[in-house]
């Protein structure tokens, strides 16, 4: 792997994501020996554990887009977009200096500051799609779903040797 620009930017967790499943990443790590380090397959299992897994490029984009009335530095939207924030709590634990930049509107009008938290909130619920469930169920449908296509190979196999 070659460098082609150092420090361009921050990642997404979904970008990663995509970068990993284009390298031939599995949850599995013998599955993908040869083709990504282990440590890249560990990073894919984790991240397929985050609300990344469920994400879009577009949703990203919208997300992006409908926050600028929010006036989120970009690491504040780095931070929503990998963790999805779902509470108050949350969006205060994520945000710098969330109740500054919640006292105000678009415009700069002064606002209830928790209306405009749960106003984010839900734009967020809108745009960004729910987190998996659990980690089990995740790792538990991508081996069901290797698991069946495997079937589906083992049978054509038979089927060919029958004939």
């Amino acid at each position: 792997m070659k460098i082609q620009k150092a420090n361009a930017g921050v990642l997404t967790n979904f970008e990663v994501l995509d970068f990993l499943r284009s390298r031939g990443a599995k949850i599995d790590p013998m599955g993908c020996l040869g083709a990504v380090a282990v440590s890249e397959c560990k990073v894919y299992e984790y991240i397929l554990k985050t609300p990344a897994c469920n994400q879009t490029r577009e949703s990203i984009y919208e997300f992006v887009k409908r926050s600028e009335g929010f006036r989120l530095a970009e690491a504040d939207k780095l931070n929503v977009i990998n963790w999805r924030p779902s509470s108050a709590a949350d969006a205060y634990a994520m945000i710098e200096e969330c109740g500054k930049r919640f006292s105000r509107d678009e415009r700069g009008e002064a606002c209830d500051e928790d209306e405009r938290v749960q106003e984010f909130l839900d734009m967020v619920k809108e745009v960004l799609p729910a987190p998996p469930k659990a980690e089990v169920e995740t790792a538990e449908a991508e081996a069901e779903a290797e698991a069946e296509a495997e079937a589906v190979e083992a049978e054509a196999e038979v089927e060919a040797m029958q004939e």
